[in-house]
């Protein structure tokens, strides 16, 4: 994305080979308002939406899905300015009124003179035990060429001469980075190459090309190929071609318009084997409204439900962490979408692992469950009804004796709830209208 998508919708000492490094990385997984008054209460109550009754909901702990990487946001300070040293922990740190983000993207800008604007960030980020992943817009503007491209004069594309330098140009950033404190788990390709009308094309020829014959020589794991809209037509082609694929780390994606018909891959079940899937980028439901105008921010947790349940993606990243319509503010407090995202970051932690749950047990309800360690279970569940719902839950297999949870709806933002026992395993939620509720497990 651009800056303008807050306005509209839509060399030195050889490095070790980038396998080798990521050799001792590890093996990639394969995956205060006023009390109301008594009259007011009893008008309250007797004009409240009636409890929906639900299916149960079934959790199996042993039913393993995909192993959760983190949650995030953006940081450009090119384009906008950067975190203040309170908005760094508000957005990574874990305590009250802080997100829990534990994933940071940040630039590979085109001139390095601008790659010193964004260790601040990062590096308190990664103190904070995020991680951070980079993506670049463009090459250094010595490797790019214009040429037509439809309507479009002015195109860009880097030169057929310069592959081997700008695998080199992302490789000083990834080596900037890391003496400079932070260890990049990514690097991008391009930041949306089929939507580049701001910025450099790729088509998927062009990438599978530098995949095979450069991407190997970058010192940590790699992000292809970041398509706009999730487009499958643009990384089925590296999916299908075995070399390419031996030098991606991490199938990336933004999901920018994308249907959530559209959100399962298929082919990346059959061929990612030993990959990750993160979708990189996004803001939804728009840039154009506030982030705390309800119940329209519910529409996040939804999204962040359907993006882990149906698409199966270990990371859910936005744009812009401190926007008027992001998770942060401008006065650097936490957004109504912001809330819907902490339902997740906050509880849901690196490491831990999406489990089988009955995913929809009534309409306009949505539940996904994960389990940390020892026997720490998390479930979210979204109700978007206009209803209340009385839910109940099995988790089977455990030794938990209740639930802690934390609510928020139109009138409260990540608030404690009161906690509720559990017996053989079951126990029932109450999930206000139009609200995230996330529980855990003691």
């Amino acid at each position: 994305m651009t800056s303008r998508r807050d306005d509209s919708p839509v060399t030195g000492e050889q490095q070790p080979s980038r396998r080798s490094v990521l050799a001792t990385m590890g093996a990639l997984p394969v995956l205060a308002a006023a009390a109301p008054t008594a009259a007011a209460s009893s008008a309250a109550a007797s004009s409240a939406p009636p409890v929906a009754a639900a299916a149960d909901v079934i959790v199996d702990p042993s039913a393993a899905r995909q192993t959760i990487r983190g949650f995030g946001g953006m940081n450009h300070t090119v384009w906008i300015s950067d975190l203040t040293a309170a908005q760094r922990d508000t957005a990574f740190g874990n305590g009250e009124g802080q997100l829990g983000f534990t994933v940071l993207r940040i630039p590979v800008h085109e001139d390095r003179n601008n790659w010193t604007r964004e260790v601040a960030t990062a590096r308190r980020a990664v103190e904070l035990g995020a991680t951070v992943i980079a993506s670049p817009w463009n090459p250094p503007a010595q490797l790019v060429e214009t040429f037509v491209r439809g309507s479009q004069t002015n195109a860009r594309r880097l030169r057929y001469d310069s592959y081997a330098a700008y695998a080199r140009h992302l490789e000083d950033f990834v080596v900037f980075m890391r003496n400079n404190g932070v260890n990049l788990y990514a690097v991008s390709v391009q930041n949306e190459p089929d939507y580049a009308h701001d910025w450099t094309w790729w088509t998927p020829t062009e990438m599978i090309r530098f995949l095979r014959e450069n991407a190997g020589s970058i010192s940590t794991r790699v992000i292809a190929p970041e398509s706009f809209q999730y487009v499958k037509s643009f990384s089925d082609p590296i999916l299908n071609d075995a070399q390419a694929l031996a030098n991606v780390d991490i199938l990336g994606a933004h999901l920018y318009g994308t249907q959530f018909q559209n959100f399962p891959y298929p082919l990346f079940k059959q061929r990612g084997a030993g990959k990750e899937l993160w979708m990189t980028e996004v803001y939804h439901p728009n840039s154009s409204d506030s982030a705390d105008l309800w119940p329209q921010a519910l529409d996040v947790a939804e999204h962040i439900h359907r993006a882990l349940v149906d698409a199966e993606f270990q990371a859910y990243v936005w744009w812009y962490i401190r926007r008027g319509y992001g998770p942060m503010r401008e006065d650097g407090r936490i957004s109504k979408r912001g809330a819907g995202m902490a339902h997740f970051s906050k509880f849901v932690r690196p490491g831990h692992v999406r489990v089988d749950a009955t995913p929809n047990p009534l309409s306009n309800v949505y539940v996904s469950a994960y389990r940390g360690t020892g026997s720490r279970i998390v479930v979210v569940a979204v109700n978007k009804g206009t209803s209340s719902v009385s839910q109940p839950f099995t988790l089977r297999n455990t030794s938990s004796a209740g639930v802690s949870s934390w609510l928020t709806d139109g009138s409260r933002t990540l608030a404690a709830q009161g906690r509720v026992g559990l017996s053989n395993g079951v126990f029932t939620g109450q999930l206000p209208a139009q609200s995230v509720t996330t529980f855990v497990t003691e």
